[in-house]
C-alpha cells in the first residue's frame, strides 16, 4: 500500500519515514521531526520548547486535527517559529506514548488522541492536552490562542515552566505503591464478579454506559468463572454481550469484523475504525463461547472476523495489518453507511426485505443513512443465513467505493495476538485454513522481525524492520506461540517461545523489584521506564507474561517459571485486590493457576 501525498507542496523531514501515521504528515507546512537526536539537539541550539504530538493512522480526531490545524499556514508559522515539532506514531513507539499519556492524564485528569504534549529540550512536559481546534471553542484552547501564550511563558517566565516540567516528571516517576506478600484470596474473585454484575446492561448488554467498549478479556474472565464455580450469571452476561455487539452497528454485517467501540448505549453507531488487535480478542470470546456452550453461532461469528482478516488484513508474506480507518473521502463512516435507494438498486425486489431486516430506513440511523443492524430484529441467529445471497451482492457493490486507509504496517504484538486467536480457532472449530494461517504469520514474525542476534523487532513495514521490541511484543506473540503448540503444531513453535521468553526474562525483568519494564534494557532511555499492568484496551504485558509462565512451566516441568508466577502476584495482588475489575486478565490467569487436574504432556 502507499500513502497518497500531494506532490505539488514541500515535504518536511517526515517523507523518510515508514509509518503510515508520519508519513500522513509529510507534505504539512507544519516543520515536523520524527523522534530523535536530531529534533533535540535543534531544540537546545534554537532554545525553544518542543511541541510533541502522537496519533496513529486511522485515528479520526488525528485526521480532523490535521486538517484543521496542521494544513493550516497560520497555525503552521506560530508552530516553526516558535517551537520544534515532533510527530509519533503511537503503535511503533507505545513506550514514548505511555510516558506521555500519564503525563496528560495527570495534568489533565483525562487522555486520548491525538496526544499534545508541550515539553523542554530536556523532554521534561510542562503542558498536556489531547485534541486541540485551531481557535477556542466549548471550553477547549485554541492552538492560535494559546501558542502564543505557552511562547510568552517559555520566554517571559521560563522558571515557572522549567519547574512545572521537573515537578511533573518527578510525579510521573513516583513508583505506584505495591502492597507486597498479598495473595488473591477467593474473595477478590466474587467481588470482581459482583462488580461487573452492577456495571452490567441487562438491555444491551457491555458494562457501563456509552460509550461502550468490547473489553474481551472481562469477558474471557467470565467464562472462566463460569466454569470453575458455575455461576449462571456470569454466562449470562457474557452471552448477551456477545449477542448484542453481533447484533450493533459495531459489527461489520456486510464485510464481517469488530470496530473499535461503539459511541451509543445499543453498540448501534460504532467508531468506525477496525483495529487487528480487538478482532483477534473478540475472536477468542466467541471462540470460548462456543467451546463451553456449545452454541455453534459463537464459532460462526469467529469464522468471520477471520475471514474478514484473511481477506482484507493479511500480507502477501502472511504478516497482518494494522487497521483500518474509521474515515473515506473525508467523511467518518461514509464506507460503511446505506440509503434505501442503495440497497434496493444492489439487490432489486429483494431490497426491501434486507432493508426491513437490518434497519435501512429512509430517515437513517447516522446522519442521514444507515448502518446495517439486527439491534430489533430478535431471529438474529437465522438472519445471516436466510440473506446472505444479498449481503455477497451488497459487498460486492460495496467494494466499488472508496475504501478506508489501511495502516499496513505490521506489529509483532499485534500479530501475536491475532496468531493465538487463529490457532484457538483451529482448536475449537477445526478449519485447517485458520491453522495455516496462524503458523504463516508465525513463521513471517520469528523470520522478518528478528535481527541476526535473535533480538524481536517491534515494526515491519516495506521490507523495514525496526524499533527494539517491547514487552508486549514478546508476551503477545509468546502466547501465539504457545497456542500454536497446543494446537498440534509442530513443537519448534514451543522452542521458538522458550527463547523469546528467555529473552524477555533477561531484557526487561526487574531484577530489584520483580515485574517486567515497558521497554527493554538495551532500548533507549526516556523520561522513566516504567511498568504496565492495567489491563486496558489490551491485557496488559505482565498479565499475559504471567500466563505464559504458568502455561510454559506446567508444559516443559520448569519449575523457575511457576516460581515467577508466585512473585508476580506476590508484587502485583495488593494492586488488583483495590479494583480488581480493572485488571480482568490478571483475574483469569489467577483462576487458570487456581484449576487443577490431570495434565498428560505428549
Amino acid at each position: 500500500m502507499s500513502i497518497s501525498l500531494d506532490l505539488d507542496r514541500k515535504a518536511n523531514r517526515l517523507i523518510t519515514e515508514k509509518s503510515p501515521y508520519l508519513l500522513q504528515h509529510a507534505y504539512n507546512p507544519v516543520d515536523w521531526y520524527p523522534w530523535g537526536k536530531e529534533a533535540f539537539e535543534k531544540a537546545k541550539s534554537k532554545d525553544t520548547p518542543i511541541f510533541l504530538s502522537i496519533g496513529y493512522s486511522t485515528c479520526h480526531w488525528c485526521h480532523v486535527m490535521e486538517k484543521e490545524s496542521f494544513e493550516d499556514s497560520v497555525v503552521a508559522n506560530l508552530l516553526n517559529q516558535d517551537f520544534v515539532c515532533i510527530k509519533v506514531d503511537r503503535e511503533e513507539r507505545p513506550d514514548i506514548d505511555h510516558i506521555y499519556m500519564q503525563v496528560c492524564q495527570a495534568l489533565t485528569g483525562s487522555g486520548g488522541w491525538p496526544l499534545t504534549i508541550i515539553m523542554t529540550p530536556e523532554r521534561h512536559p510542562f503542558y498536556a492536552a489531547t485534541y486541540l481546534p485551531p481557535l477556542s471553542r466549548g471550553g477547549m484552547p485554541g492552538l492560535l490562542e494559546l501558542l502564543p501564550r505557552l511562547s510568552q511563558l517559555w520566554k517571559n517566565d521560563r522558571e515557572t515552566a522549567l519547574n512545572a516540567g521537573q515537578e511533573v516528571s518527578n510525579l510521573i516517576k513516583i513508583t505506584p505503591r505495591v502492597k507486597t506478600g498479598i495473595q488473591l484470596s477467593e474473595e477478590v474473585f466474587i467481588r470482581a464478579f459482583k462488580q461487573y454484575e452492577q456495571a452490567f446492561d441487562s438491555a444491551y448488554g457491555g458494562f457501563g454506559s456509552a460509550p461502550k467498549f468490547p473489553t474481551p478479556h472481562t469477558l474471557l474472565f467470565l467464562l472462566k468463572y463460569y466454569e470453575l464455580h458455575r455461576e449462571k450469571k456470569a454466562l449470562q452476561m457474557v452471552e448477551k454481550t456477545l449477542l448484542s455487539m453481533y447484533q450493533g452497528g459495531i459489527y461489520d454485517h456486510i464485510g464481517f469484523g469488530f470496530s473499535r467501540y461503539s459511541t451509543d448505549r445499543k453498540w448501534l453507531v460504532p467508531h468506525f475504525e477496525k483495529m487487528l488487535y480487538d478482532n483477534a480478542l473478540l475472536a477468542m470470546s466467541y471462540l470460548e463461547a462456543d467451546r463451553i456452550t456449545g452454541s455453534h453461532f459463537y464459532g460462526r461469528v469467529a469464522g468471520e472476523i477471520f475471514t474478514y482478516i484473511l481477506r482484507d488484513m493479511t500480507s502477501p508474506e502472511g504478516g497482518f495489518y494494522s487497521a483500518e480507518d474509521a474515515d473515506s473521502e473525508g467523511e467518518e463512516g461514509k464506507f460503511y453507511a446505506w440509503s434505501p435507494d442503495e440497497v434496493m438498486h444492489v439487490l432489486g425486489p429483494r431490497g426491501a426485505h434486507y432493508c426491513e431486516m437490518y434497519d435501512i430506513t429512509d430517515a437513517g440511523n447516522f446522519e442521514g443513512r444507515s448502518i446495517p443492524n439486527l439491534v430489533k430484529n430478535i431471529r438474529v441467529t437465522d438472519a445471516r443465513a436466510e440473506l446472505e445471497q444479498e449481503r455477497q451482492a451488497l459487498f460486492a457493490h460495496r467494494e466499488k467505493r472508496v475504501k478506508p486507509h489501511k495502516d499496513d504496517k505490521i506489529l509483532s504484538s499485534w500479530n501475536g495476538l491475532m496468531i493465538a486467536a487463529l490457532a484457538m480457532g483451529y482448536r475449537i472449530i477445526k478449519d485447517e485454513r485458520y491453522l495455516q494461517a496462524a503458523e504463516r504469520a508465525a513463521d513471517f514474525v520469528l523470520r522478518k522481525l528478528r535481527r541476526e542476534d535473535g533480538r524481536l523487532l517491534a515494526r515491519y513495514r516495506e521490507g523495514e524492520a525496526l524499533y527494539p521490541a517491547y514487552a508486549a511484543d514478546y508476551a503477545y506473540l509468546i502466547w501465539g506461540l504457545i497456542e500454536l503448540h497446543e494446537a498440534g503444531s509442530d513443537s519448534r513453535y514451543l522452542k521458538a517461545a522458550q527463547e523469546l521468553n528467555n529473552d524477555l526474562l533477561k531484557l526487561f525483568w526487574d531484577k530489584e523489584k520483580g515485574g517486567l519494564f515497558f521497554y527493554g534494557e538495551d532500548s533507549e532511555k526516556l523520561l522513566i521506564r516504567p511498568k504496565e499492568v492495567y489491563d486496558g484496551a489490551m491485557p496488559s504485558d505482565n498479565a499475559v507474561a504471567t500466563s505464559n509462565f504458568l502455561r510454559l512451566g506446567r508444559m516443559t516441568g520448569n519449575a523457575n517459571l511457576e516460581e515467577r508466577v508466585r512473585d508476580q502476584f506476590l508484587l502485583f495482588a495488593g494492586t488488583i485486590n483495590e479494583n480488581p475489575t480493572a485488571y480482568a486478565f490478571w483475574l483469569l490467569v489467577a483462576l487458570n493457576q487456581r484449576q487443577t487436574g490431570l495434565r498428560i504432556v505428549l
